[in-house]
């Protein structure tokens, strides 16, 4: 065991001089003694109360080849996919699988459990099992570097185990991220999916009712509403096909990719595709690549926020205008990453939309969305698709002279 030697020099040192300075004082010699005597016992209560060291016994990590017994149950617990941590009865964490170092990543053994997960909840049913011995389960939500949420169930390890000759609390940690998202996934569906379908749906039932009375027998009429009716049924199939995207991309958000992109490449094989709606909007698309960067990037999602991001600038530029997509300049703020920029030469967005456009189902014009087919869900597709990839969403705009998304994304 390591022992600071600079607290026993003061202590020597600051006796010496207080006896020195009494016996200067021709103080008598029980007080010079009762003085020391002081001195030293405050010393020995600071020293206890202060004392940082895991407790000789608690922990058999305190020489480095003691971590754990060899053999079949190490290796057992190492390989165990559930963050497994093993606490002593002072509060420092003795033993922490392979699991448990990723959750964790500053975890070092010795450290006490509550500067790793400052959750009261979690502290105190740790505590209660030290103490008490009483097991438990609790929920927590960790932040960084993404939101992630996790369950812990919190035991008493007796007296005489592996790890020790001493009572320890053994804490098993689950993710249950996965379980939270789908749950909110559907509730989510639910909701939005009944908001944004009851209007069009509403619309086809009026026209149906028209239809099989007054209207039955009027080519004309018939053939007016049916077209509206195709129209609104479309509608609804491009708000369910959006919403199950939406929910699938938030579902494996947490989940970062890793296979290797090449972005111009899939920027030129996204711009292809998209030309023959040049006509249709009456606009020219220009593409302007440089280099050859590469990212870790899932390619059919990449894909589709290329190819919302292009086909909003050509529905919202305007007549007659020019959308570029071309390689962003590199950007002290965005270190490390490589951008794309889509530019379009519409009327521009005001100050106060922008940071609410990747909101679900949020329009800036929700008549003009809708005649355009829109469903309000494109910029939040786009949102969660570079949260996933560890980049961001720039969006600029200046009114009467167009906008800028750029899709920073880090640099393999």
């Amino acid at each position: 065991m390591q022992i600071r030697l600079w607290p026993y020099i003061f202590l020597g040192t600051a006796t010496g001089g207080v006896a020195a300075i009494l016996a200067t004082l021709e103080e008598p010699f029980w007080i010079i003694f009762a003085s020391v005597l002081v001195l030293v016992i405050v010393f020995a209560l600071l020293q206890e109360a202060m004392r940082d060291p895991v407790e000789e016994g608690d922990v058999v990590v305190v020489e480095p080849a003691k971590t754990m017994p060899t053999g079949f149950g190490r290796a057992m617990l190492e390989q165990l996919p559930l963050p497994l941590l093993v606490i002593s009865r002072r509060g420092r964490v003795v033993y922490a699988n392979r699991a448990a170092k990723e959750v964790l990543p500053t975890l070092k053994f010795g450290d006490h459990f509550a500067n790793l997960l400052r959750i009261p909840a979690f502290v105190d049913a740790v505590n209660a099992a030290i103490s008490e011995g009483k097991n438990s389960k609790v929920s927590f939500t960790m932040t960084r570097p993404q939101e992630r949420y996790y369950e812990a169930n919190i035991g008493l390890m007796p007296a005489g185990s592996d790890f020790g000759d001493k009572v320890q609390a053994i804490v098993q940690i689950e993710d249950r991220t996965q379980d939270r998202r789908v749950e909110k996934m559907r509730s989510d569906f639910v909701a939005n999916a009944s908001h944004e379908l009851r209007t069009p749906l509403a619309s086809i039932l009026g026209y149906i009712e028209t239809l099989q009375g007054h209207a039955k027998d009027d080519p004309a009429a018939r053939e007016e509403f049916l077209e509206i009716m195709d129209k609104q049924a479309t509608r609804m199939q491009r708000l369910v096909n959006d919403l199950m995207s939406l929910s699938r991309i938030e579902l494996n958000e947490h989940i970062k990719p890793s296979d290797p992109c090449a972005l111009n490449e899939l920027v030129l094989e996204t711009t292809s595709a998209l030309l023959p709606l040049q006509k249709k909007y009456d606009v020219t698309l220009e593409t302007a690549l440089e280099g050859d960067p590469v990212v870790a990037a899932n390619r059919d999602q990449l894909n589709q926020v290329l190819v919302n991001l292009i086909d909003n600038a050509m529905k919202y530029g305007g007549s007659g205008t020019t959308v570029k997509v071309f390689t962003t300049p590199p950007d002290p703020h965005y270190a490390d990453m490589v951008g794309i920029t889509v530019a379009d030469q519409g009327a521009g967005i005001g100050p106060e939309h922008l940071h609410r456009l990747t909101e679900r189902f949020y329009r800036v014009n929700a008549a003009q969305s809708r005649n355009k087919g829109g469903t309000g869900l494109g910029l939040a597709i786009v949102k969660h698709i570079v949260n996933r990839h560890g980049g961001e969403l720039q969006i600029e705009s200046t009114l009467g002279e167009g906008s800028q998304f750029t899709v920073w994304l880090p640099s393999s």
